[in-house]
Parts: structure tokens; C-alpha cells; sequence
């Protein structure tokens, strides 16, 4: 009994203590037993997270990732998915200073969890949190491809609003690493969904590339302070309120992919 399913333990001790036509008595001798088998990894898990919470007190990071992990697993065995990603976000947290690589595993596994649960909603502030760590860490391509894959998850649940606001944040983190080739091919394909195509963050996208390709970074700080990017997060909020950086790498890639020699002798 002490591999069983915690869900079929308590199942089944639920079934012993409801009164029918034909059980009069609950069996509460039995039921206690199945009770007790179910509860036992749900309570180990809290201990592990005591643990991880005493461990973070005296600074002993690589306990703390392991009793997180731990705590992770034991939910997991519950079959309780959001409790399990929860723990996993506690620890990822705790080591955003000090461990950033283990906070991103622990991250991205906490995420992969709720998405496997069909709960991508409740991982929205673990989508938020992983790119905030990357954007840090200045991995920005990294950063990038997870606020896309949040968009996916956001199109999963029909939180449309959501899915246009990471694809236009995946843009401008793409212009604020100087890559404006990779900037303007993400917007191409993020055209390709009605959704954006038609949408506020996709004209403001369109509004900063052209300014862009222009050169006119006047233009590129005014996008960088409209409205819809002032709705982005802080941490997009800040990397757009820098631009323009890197224009020449910009123009350059984008004149000589359109077969446009660039004047050398032309410094303006």
C-alpha cells in the first residue's frame, strides 16, 4: 500500500466513510489507515520545505535547490501539479543572486509541470520571472525564445491580450541584443497569427522597425514611449526605454541583406 496512488488512498478512504443505503456505519478503522498512507508524501513534502526555508536562512544553496526538488517530487507524487511547480519556484527564487543558472532550471521546470497539467494560466508569473533572470544575465536570445513559448501558452489558455504583448516584448528584447535581422523575422512570423497581425503591440512593433531601418532615433525613443509599451513589463519597459542601441549593426544588416551597399564615407 505504500506505493499506491495518494489520490486512490483517499479514494478509496472516502468511500469507507460515506453512509449509503447499504453501509449504515462508516468503517473509520480501515478508512484511517488509507487516510494515513495518502498524507504521508504530502507531509514529507512540507518538511522538505521547511527544510529549504531553514536552508535559505543559512545561505547552503545547494541544499536548498535539492530540498525544493525534493519537496517538488513528493507533490508530484500526490498528483498535485500546482503545489509541485510551486515549490520549484520558491527554490528557483531563493537562488535568482546566488545560483541564476539553477534558478533558470528550476524555472523552466516548474513551468514544464503546470504546462504538462494543462495549467499553462498559473504560469504566467514563472514565464515572467525566467526572462527577468535571462534579461539580467543579458541572455537575451534566451530571453526571447521563453517569451515566445510563453505566447504559445497564452494562445492555449485564449489569453490573446497576453500572447501580443510577449510576441512584441520578444521583438524588442531581439533590438535591445542589437539583432535586428532576428527582430524583424520574429515579427514576420508573428504576422502570420491574426491575432497580432491585427493587433495594438503589432502596429507598434511595425512603428519601431520602420524607424529602424530609417534611422531615426528620434522616432525609435517615441515608439519606446507609447502607451502599449508602457503596458509591457518593467523588465521590457526598461530594455525599450534604452533603445536605440546598436542602429549602424542594424541598418548594415538590413541593407546588405537587401542588397544595399552601405557608404562607408557616409558617417551620419
Amino acid at each position: 500500500m505504500a506505493g499506491a496512488d495518494p489520490e486512490k488512498l483517499m479514494a478509496k478512504a472516502d468511500k469507507l466513510t460515506k453512509l449509503t443505503l447499504t453501509r449504515w456505519s462508516a468503517d473509520w478503522k480501515n478508512a484511517t489507515q488509507y487516510y494515513e498512507q495518502a498524507v504521508k508524501p504530502w507531509d514529507a513534502a512540507k518538511h522538505m520545505e521547511s527544510a529549504a526555508a531553514l536552508a535559505v536562512e543559512l545561505s547552503i544553496w545547494g541544499e536548498v535547490a535539492d530540498f525544493y526538488r525534493r519537496a517538488s517530487e513528493l507533490y508530484n507524487e500526490c498528483g498535485r501539479s500546482q503545489p509541485a511547480s510551486d515549490a520549484l519556484a520558491k527554490g528557483a527564487r531563493a537562488l535568482e543572486e546566488a545560483k541564476p543558472e539553477e534558478a533558470i532550471t528550476m524555472y523552466t521546470d516548474a513551468c514544464s509541470l503546470l504546462e504538462d497539467d494543462g495549467k499553462e494560466n498559473m504560469a504566467f508569473d514563472l514565464y515572467r520571472a525566467i526572462t527577468n533572470v535571462y534579461i539580467k544575465l543579458e541572455r537575451y536570445t534566451d530571453a526571447a525564445t521563453f517569451l515566445l513559448r510563453w505566447a504559445v501558452a497564452a494562445n492555449k489558455c485564449n489569453a490573446l491580450h497576453s500572447q501580443c504583448k510577449a510576441y512584441l516584448s520578444a521583438i524588442i528584447v531581439y533590438l535591445a541584443a542589437h539583432d535586428f535581422k532576428q527582430a524583424e523575422q520574429c515579427y514576420n512570423d508573428c504576422c502570420q497569427i491574426d491575432t497580432f497581425l491585427s493587433s495594438d503591440q503589432s502596429h507598434c512593433a511595425s512603428k519601431l522597425l520602420s524607424a529602424y531601418r530609417e534611422a531615426d532615433a528620434e522616432e525609435i525613443k517615441r515608439v519606446a514611449k507609447s502607451s502599449t509599451i508602457s503596458n509591457l513589463d518593467h523588465m521590457i519597459i526598461r530594455l525599450a526605454r534604452k533603445l536605440p542601441t546598436g542602429e549602424l549593426v542594424a541598418m548594415e544588416a538590413y541593407s546588405l541583406e537587401n542588397g544595399e551597399a552601405l557608404d562607408e564615407d557616409d558617417l551620419t
